[in-house]
Formats: structure tokens, C-alpha cells, sequence
């Protein structure tokens, strides 16, 4: 059993305009920022209350929902909270404004995936990334215009494309996506969040872009990519990119790469968050605020900023060390180079947060995983902790 790593001792984005910080975590952000977006009159605090819950689109799919969805557990907790796991999925669907972000391409699919595991205790938080290339069982799910059968040693990104393409909807596509993580991972989905390109670009840019100081240039056409080695600020369109790009110069076209450059971006624009006079400033506020709640579509246990901001305020004692970000343990698939499948410590992991139970030291980091060579093992088994300077906690 290795020892997690820190992201302290990894290499950080550098600071601009830093701010003494104390206490609380990245959820607790979210709760602070409502907070401060609501302190003027009780007329003002209504209205932007009122124009940030319209800007959220609720998906209410559970009619859609398989019947052997499994059991939410019930532990003991003394404030009678139960664990919430939120499925937070990217998609890369090219419809209306999405179209400038991408090929013409039809269709949805699941760019990214995470699973937020929240302890009915609120003392951890535990995110783990399911790549998109893992060959898995895609259970039948029913869409809006009809079941889709199901499949073997499938794609896991085409549960998503297949419901789309069979119901035309975002409804039946996060539904089927839901269907698919619950029955590959027994683990009850209480809510989700649906975010497209032009929502993740809007946030990118509403904050003014994302610090980052890359070892090495990227090129990566397919992603419209170009950047140089060095620190640099990303805007939302060339964020957007560089945790899409897969092929191209400066990458390996690993899945697993990718979602460990997806996590690191992840941290810096939370670091970005927390290092700037966003909490101060109304205007830069509002506008954050108003993008990130435009940006997305959530069930309806999240399609209010109280909601959230409740959830994030819960977590404002969750200690750095139990907050970790992980992925799927996988090797090389047999049959196929160029896709993984999950190993017998993902059984375990799911277990783990099914049960409520730490899933540390289950999991490795993306950038150990993905062995060349077909059928290996992927080396480094364990979780790492993610954080930030000054005890703040960082969820993604």
C-alpha cells in the first residue's frame, strides 16, 4: 500500500493577486459566494436569487430510471444526513452555440465523467473520474422514444451517445448515463450536474481565464490547441481545448493523460477562485455566478444556489486529508491497445463508497496508470489527497 501524494507536492499554477485564506474548502466557495452575491437589500437579494435559480434547467429523469437502481445506504449519522454521490458528466454535444467548439460531428457523448462521493458525515470527499475509453457492460435504458438494448464490452462514453441518438434529448442521455454508472458501481446517483463546452468556456472566461505553467508546448489541431511551454493564462476557448486534446505534439493520446490534465485544470481554477478579489467584488461576482449557474443542468435536488450553497456550507469543516480525487483503476484492455479495463480494485473501490467506507489507497492517480503493454497491470494503486495552500480544500 503506497502513500497518497499530496497536490502540494505537485507543481502548482503560478498566484496572481494572492489573498490570505483560512478555513473551508472550494464547496464552502460556492456557499460564500452566494452568500456575498445576496448582501444588499432584501429586494436586491430576491431578484438575484430569482435571475441565478432561472438560469438553472432542471432534468427530472427518474421516470426514465431503471427499477434496479440500487439502494441509497442509510448509516448512522447523528444529524440523520445520508451520503449524496453527484454525477458530474461533460458532454460533447455539438448542437447550437456547442458547434464552434468542435467538428461537425452528431450526436453526444460523455467527454468526462465523475462520480463525488459526499460521507454522510460530512467528513470526506472523494471524486473519482471514469475514463471514457473503459470497454464496459452498458445496461438497457430507456429513453424517451423507446428502450436501448443492452451491450457488452462497449465504450463507456456510447451509453450516453446511444441514448441520445435513440431519444433526441438530454433527458434520456443523462438518464441512460446514471442507469450505466449505477449498474456498473452499485452505487446510488442522488443527483447530477450535465455541463456542455460553451458552459465550461463561459466559467473559464468569466473568471478572467486560468493561470498555468505548462512543462512543455501543446499542439493539437483536432482541439483548435496551440500553446507554449511556460506560465500563461488560459482563456475559456484554449481551457476548453487543452482538457479535450488527446493527439497532437506535447501529448500521448492516452485517455488517462487527459484526465489527469482535466484535474489539474480542475485545481487551478479553483485556485483561481480562492486567489483572486472575486469575494469582494460584486460585478466580478455576479458575472461568475450567473455563467456558472447558466452553464448546466442538474436533477432537481440541485436546480437551486440554496441547495448548493447548503450542501457547500456542510462541508466547511471536511479536513484536507480526507478530500481526494482518483481514478478508476484500470489496465490495458486485451483485446485492445488502445482501451482499458477496470481491475479487480475498482470491485473494491466501488464497494468501499457504496458502503460509505474511505476508498483511500484503492485507486491510483491518472498519471500512473496506463500501461503499454496489453493485460499489465497498472502500477501505483492509491488515492491522492486533493488540496491547496493555507488548509484550503479544493472539491472539484
Amino acid at each position: 500500500m503506497q502513500t497518497r501524494r499530496s497536490l502540494r507536492d505537485l507543481p502548482r499554477p503560478p498566484r496572481q493577486h494572492a489573498v490570505a485564506r483560512r478555513g473551508g474548502g472550494a464547496l464552502r466557495v460556492v456557499a460564500l459566494s452566494v452568500t456575498g452575491a445576496l448582501t444588499f437589500t432584501t429586494v436586491g437579494a430576491a431578484a438575484v436569487v430569482h435571475m441565478l435559480d432561472s438560469n438553472i434547467e432542471t432534468l427530472d429523469v427518474d421516470h426514465l430510471a431503471s427499477p434496479d437502481r440500487p439502494e441509497l445506504l442509510e448509516p448512522e449519522d447523528p444529524f440523520g444526513r445520508q451520503p449524496v454521490n453527484v454525477l458530474l458528466a461533460g458532454s460533447d454535444e455539438r448542437l447550437g452555440d456547442n458547434a464552434a467548439f468542435g467538428e461537425d460531428e452528431d450526436g453526444m457523448r460523455s467527454d468526462t465523467t465523475m462520480l463525488i462521493h459526499v460521507s454522510a458525515d460530512r467528513t470526506r470527499v472523494e471524486s473519482v473520474s471514469i475514463p471514457r475509453d473503459s470497454l464496459v457492460d452498458i445496461p438497457e435504458c430507456q429513453t424517451t422514444n423507446g428502450p436501448v438494448p443492452p451491450r457488452r464490452q462497449a465504450m463507456f462514453n456510447s451509453a450516453m451517445a446511444a441514448a441520445w441518438d435513440k431519444g433526441q434529448d438530454h433527458e434520456s442521455a443523462i438518464a441512460c448515463l446514471r442507469d450505466t454508472v449505477e449498474s456498473l458501481t452499485g452505487v446510488r446517483v442522488t443527483e447530477f450536474v450535465l455541463l456542455d463546452f460553451v458552459g465550461f468556456v463561459a466559467m473559464v472566461d468569466a473568471l478572467g481565464g486560468i493561470p498555468m505553467d505548462l512543462p512543455e508546448p501543446i499542439v493539437s489541431p483536432k482541439a483548435d490547441l496551440e500553446l507554449e511551454a511556460g506560465p500563461q493564462v488560459l482563456d475559456g476557448h484554449q481551457a476548453l481545448g487543452y482538457v479535450r486534446a488527446r493527439t497532437g505534439a506535447g501529448l500521448d493520446g492516452s485517455d488517462l493523460s487527459r484526465i489527469g490534465r482535466q484535474q489539474e485544470l480542475v485545481t487551478a481554477m479553483l485556485d483561481q477562485v480562492l486567489s483572486t478579489d472575486l469575494m469582494t467584488s460584486t460585478p466580478s461576482l455576479l458575472r461568475f455566478l450567473d455563467a456558472a449557474t447558466s452553464s448546466i443542468m442538474t436533477s432537481p435536488g440541485l436546480d437551486s444556489v440554496w441547495e448548493i450553497a447548503g450542501l457547500a456550507h456542510s462541508l466547511r469543516g471536511v479536513p484536507l486529508d480526507d478530500v481526494t480525487l482518483v481514478t478508476v483503476p484500470t489496465t490495458v484492455a486485451p483485446q485492445d491497445r488502445n482501451r482499458v479495463v477496470w481491475t479487480e480494485e475498482a470491485d473494491e473501490l466501488w464497494r468501499r463508497m457504496a458502503a460509505d467506507e474511505p476508498i483511500v489507497d484503492v485507486a491510483p492517480n491518472p498519471s500512473e496508470q496506463g500501461s503499454e503493454v496489453p493485460g499489465e497491470p497498472a502500477p501505483g494503486a492509491h488515492a491522492t489527497p486533493l488540496g491547496a495552500r493555507d488548509g484550503q480544500v479544493l472539491v472539484p
